[in-house]
C-alpha cells in the first residue's frame, strides 16, 4: 500500500494542499467578523459568468443623501475585488460583505463585488481574467438597457471606480494597465479611477517592512505561501502579477493610467511596497495619491469598516471620487 497524501501547504486550516495535488477547502470557517445587517443597503447575488459559475453581489443604498438633502443625481458604480492572497476569500465572507455595505452607504454608490477563481486549483492569471470578464459583464448590462428594480434606478456608467483590497489591489492594478494600454476596451463605461486598499505586491528582494515585525494576522511565511500557491508554475515573486516593477513587468511610462489612490496601514508588512509603487508612479508623472494610516495593520478597513479610522478612509475615497468624476 502506498503512503497517504501529506499536507504540503496549509493556509490556517482554511486551505490545504496535499502531496498528491489534491486540495481541501474548509466549509466551516470560524469568522471573527460578524455579518453586519444594515437596513440602509440592499444586496442581491447575480451570475456573471455562466461557464465558470462565477457570481457577484450588488449593493445599493435604499436612499442617497448629500449634505442632508436627497441626491437626485445618478449613482456612481464601484467594482469591488476582494482579497485573500488569490487563494481564499469570497464576496460572501463577512469582511468582504461588511466592507461593501459600508462602501455603498458611505459613498452613495452601487457596489458590484465580484468573485473569481482561486488558486491553487486555478493559478494566475485566472483571477485577472475573471475580473476582466466581470468588467465586460458590466459593459454588457449597459448595452442591454435591461430594466428591473436594480438597473432601473439612475446609475452613472460614466463614473465607474474599481476598488481592490489586498490581492484585489493587484487585480485593480492589472485592470488599470489594461485600460491604460488600450488592451481593454472601455466601451459603454468610463472608469474614472482605481483604489488600492493595502495592495498585495511582492518581490524577491525583501523590503525593510517585510523584515518585520509580523502583524497580528499576517506573517512573511503566509505571504510567501500565498505566492507559491498562486503564481504560474515555476515563477517567482518578481512576476508581473506580484511585482509591478519587476524585470518582466510592462513599462508604465507610456500608459495613460487613470488616477490611482493607494491606502495602506503604517504597520503593514507590505507598506514599503505600496509606498514605493506610489512614489515610482508619481515620478513617471502619473496621477496617484498615497495615504498611510499610522499604526494600522493589513485589512484595517475591511475587518472593521464601521470604525472611526474606516470612516476617515471613506471620506478620503469620497473626495478621490469627486475630484475624478469630471
Amino acid at each position: 500500500m502506498g503512503s497517504l497524501p501529506q499536507i504540503v501547504e496549509d493556509c490556517m486550516g482554511v486551505l490545504q494542499l496535499f502531496s498528491d495535488g489534491s486540495v481541501f477547502r474548509s466549509e466551516n470557517i470560524n469568522f471573527k467578523d460578524p455579518v453586519v445587517h444594515d437596513n440602509s443597503v440592499l444586496f442581491k447575488d447575480c451570475l456573471f459568468d455562466e461557464k465558470l459559475n462565477l457570481h457577484l453581489r450588488m449593493y445599493k443604498p435604499t436612499s442617497t443623501k448629500i449634505n442632508g438633502s436627497v441626491n437626485t443625481n445618478k449613482l456612481p458604480i464601484i467594482v469591488f475585488i476582494h482579497g485573500g492572497g488569490f487563494c481564499v476569500g469570497s464576496r460572501t465572507w463577512p469582511s468582504s460583505h461588511n466592507c461593501c455595505v459600508r462602501l455603498a452607504s458611505g459613498l452613495d454608490a452601487l457596489v458590484v463585488a465580484i468573485d473569481y477563481r482561486l488558486a491553487p486549483e486555478h493559478r494566475l492569471p485566472a483571477a485577472m481574467d475573471d475580473a476582466v470578464s466581470a468588467v465586460k459583464w458590466l459593459q454588457w448590462r449597459r448595452s442591454q438597457n435591461l430594466s428591473d428594480e436594480w438597473w432601473s434606478c439612475a446609475l452613472d456608467f460614466d463614473r465607474v471606480f474599481i476598488v481592490g483590497d489586498s490581492s484585489g489591489g493587484n487585480i485593480a492594478h492589472h485592470l488599470a494597465v489594461g485600460f491604460g494600454s488600450g488592451e481593454l476596451d472601455p466601451v459603454g463605461i468610463r472608469v474614472r479611477g482605481f483604489v488600492l486598499l493595502a495592495p498585495f505586491f511582492g518581490g524577491e528582494v525583501r523590503t525593510k517592512s517585510e523584515e518585520g515585525p509580523s502583524e497580528e494576522l499576517l506573517t512573511l511565511e503566509i505571504l510567501d505561501r500565498f505566492w507559491r500557491l498562486s503564481l504560474p508554475a515555476g515563477e517567482n515573486r518578481d512576476h508581473p502579477f506580484a511585482n509591478p516593477f519587476g524585470p518582466a513587468s510592462p513599462r508604465l511610462e507610456s500608459l495613460a493610467l487613470d488616477p490611482i489612490l493607494v491606502v495602506v496601514g503604517g504597520s503593514e508588512l507590505l507598506k514599503d511596497r505600496a509606498e514605493d509603487y506610489a512614489k515610482r508612479l508619481k515620478e513617471l508623472g502619473k496621477k496617484i495619491e498615497y495615504v498611510e494610516f499610522e499604526g494600522k495593520q493589513h485589512g484595517f478597513f475591511t475587518h472593521d469598516p464601521f470604525s472611526e479610522v474606516a470612516n476617515e478612509a471613506i471620506q478620503i475615497i469620497r473626495r478621490f471620487m469627486l475630484e475624478n468624476s469630471n
